[in-house]
């Protein structure tokens, strides 16, 4: 491969660059999951020769991508001992003012951000910042954006907070031998923050006031419940108005699919009934509900069936479907999904309002709010990956002597690593095993709680780091950009953080690091100037990503609950993008002088 040569690019580099483009597109325009996605990459550049299978493989024995998997442990133990749950239940108060609720929201989030998993952060805070809003009299939509930024703003703020940090950091030290200390990043990572804060602040005008999707399953018509006629039903052969059906409490029958899916809507007085109807109702669930016993109808998840097989102990969740859900794109009733993984799906919302078709006939996408029906003692990750579960439950402390305990070994995990007693990786893994020697979560909760679609990925984007600098790619772009930028240094920077910024907004910013770290990091070596600037500047581009839902895992999180549209992040995200990119060049110039 190293024969053919155009471009200055030999045939490696072109294998390269079109099996990372193909990545993209496949990414942005298909459901295809992000880890297979990676994977496949990997797989093609063993094929083509490009690297051989030891390079290949060496993403998945990284040292940052253990870090994180480690990480995954330390924090299961911080959440199932109610550390996370204490913080986020007692930290907000009530302030009397707009302004002064971004400070009390964005601060403990950031500062939460900062050590642990964003994702799991914002998750907590999603239901109890709901509750929040009705006591300050504001829509959650003028709150849940702050919240997804402030993660993004506090996870640049240690080498832990966001994968990429570690992604980069790691590389970082392969090159030069240099481990870089815990808090590299703190100083222009919190001039980011409390720039970020004022900003939230200032352009408040811009955040959407959106119903939220929650609302629609509480106030009237504005959601779908779909009923089934057992065979067994007592009201077999009336009409509706015999039934009394026509006038029930809290709802309206809006349409009758029978057996032969024909559909009868409107639905008239005189319409019979028979067995296997399906009814689909628009009104308040809880009224609509009791027709399960005063009506003798059950929910449409199966075949005809008794209404003396309903566990009366089954309890109504909400969840928000996340990226990567194996519902995307699907109809419920084209499945078997409710059968396998024991639920009902009893309402749909969409963007905050009520989609009028069945429930179970409508093709769902990210950020679709469920309404579901689950039996007693179900568990998140027993009903499906890539539904986010918002429950009550989930923020109220567990509070004993195992949080302490977890709490201090958090806390001795970045001693050790900040005052380089030992590195990261090791501190980690010392801290796992204490979570686990001190029972704060037990060796299943450890396991389940490591993302090993995650952890794909981040080896992947490893992988594909290696590729761009082996096969000589990030060299020419770098030469490229030093001559558009006529070998000024900050000019190189601002372009490679501009162009990390606005590539991160449609990729994993773990890959957007990866694939640019080699390429800025060869423009600093070929200027003869500092890389460390260079690295911790591309450290915060990658990670800020405003203007998209889809730029940030965390965006997806409060997509659904604030009732927003693809749009209400691209008014105040250009605008956070800019301004956050100006305080990251000038402060880390500043810091780390070239």
């Amino acid at each position: 491969m190293e024969d053919l040569v155009f471009c200055g690019l030999n045939l490696g580099a072109w294998v390269t660059i079109v099996t990372v483009l193909v990545m993209f597109l496949t990414l942005l325009f298909t459901k295809l999951r992000e880890d297979v996605a990676f994977l496949g990459v990997i797989a093609i550049l063993i094929l083509t020769g490009v690297l051989d299978t030891k390079e290949a493989l060496g993403g998945f024995s990284s040292g940052s991508v253990v870090t994180i998997g480690v990480l995954f442990v330390v924090i299961a133990g911080l959440v199932h001992t109610g550390v996370l749950q204490w913080i986020v239940r007692y930290l907000l108060g009530t302030p009397k003012n707009y302004p002064t609720a971004i400070v009390r929201l964005m601060l403990p989030v950031a500062v939460m951000s900062s050590v642990l998993s964003n994702t799991t952060v914002v998750a907590l805070f999603v239901g109890i910042v709901k509750v929040w809003a009705k006591k300050l009299h504001t829509v959650p939509s003028k709150l849940l954006i702050p919240l997804s930024y402030a993660s993004g703003l506090g996870g640049i703020c240690t080498l832990i907070g966001t994968p990429p940090n570690l992604i980069i950091s790691g590389l970082y030290a392969t090159d030069t031998g240099e481990h870089l200390n815990i808090f590299v990043t703190t100083i222009p990572g919190l001039a980011c923050l409390f720039v970020g804060i004022l900003s939230i602040i200032a352009l408040r005008k811009l955040l959407p006031e959106r119903r939220s999707a929650d609302e629609s399953f509480e106030q009237t018509a504005d959601y779908t419940v779909e009923m089934l006629v057992p065979a067994d039903c007592r009201h077999i052969g009336q009409t509706i108005k015999e039934a009394g059906l026509d006038a029930i409490e809290g709802g309206k029958l809006i349409e009758i699919v029978r057996f032969d899916h024909e559909v009868i809507s409107p639905v008239p007085a005189d319409e019979f009934l028979m067995g296997g109807d399906r009814l689909v109702f628009s009104g308040r669930v809880d009224e609509i509900l009791r027709l399960h016993k005063s009506f003798g109808l059950v929910n449409a998840d199966h075949p005809v069936f008794s209404i003396n097989e309903l566990d009366k102990k089954r309890r109504l969740r909400t969840a928000y479907i996340m990226q990567g859900c194996e519902l995307v794109g699907k109809r419920i009733s084209d499945t078997t999904i409710e059968h396998d993984h024991r639920f009902t799906l009893v309402a749909v919302a969409r963007q905050g309002e009520r989609i009028k078709e069945s429930p179970r006939d409508i093709e769902l996408k990210v950020g679709d709010t469920l309404l579901i029906e689950c039996p007693p003692g179900s568990k998140n990750a027993e009903i499906m990956r890539g539904l986010q579960f918002f429950d009550g439950s989930s923020i109220i402390p567990n509070i004993g002597g195992k949080t302490i305990v977890s709490s201090l070994i958090m806390i001795a995990m970045i001693v050790l690593s900040s005052l380089e007693v030992m590195p990261l990786l090791q501190s980690a893994m010392l801290a796992a095993i204490a979570m686990l020697v001190f029972r704060c979560c037990t060796p299943t909760q450890a396991m389940k709680a490591i993302d090993w679609n995650i952890l794909m990925i981040f080896a992947g984007s490893v992988v594909i780091g290696t590729a761009i600098q082996n096969t000589g790619i990030a060299e020419v772009m770098a030469g490229g950009m030093m001559n558009l930028c006529s070998d000024n240094p900050l000019l190189v920077m601002s372009m490679m953080c501009l162009a990390a910024t606005f590539l991160t907004e449609f990729i994993s910013n773990t890959a957007a690091g990866a694939i640019f770290y080699p390429i800025v990091y060869q423009a600093a070596v070929s200027m003869g100037v500092n890389p460390l600037p260079f690295i911790i500047s591309l450290m915060i581009a990658v990670s800020c990503s405003f203007a998209t839902p889809i730029g940030s895992p965390t965006h997806m999180l409060v997509y659904g609950p604030g009732g927003y549209r693809f749009g209400d992040f691209l008014k105040i995200g250009l605008w956070m993008n800019i301004i956050i990119l100006a305080v990251n060049l000038l402060i880390v110039n500043l810091i780390y002088p070239l």
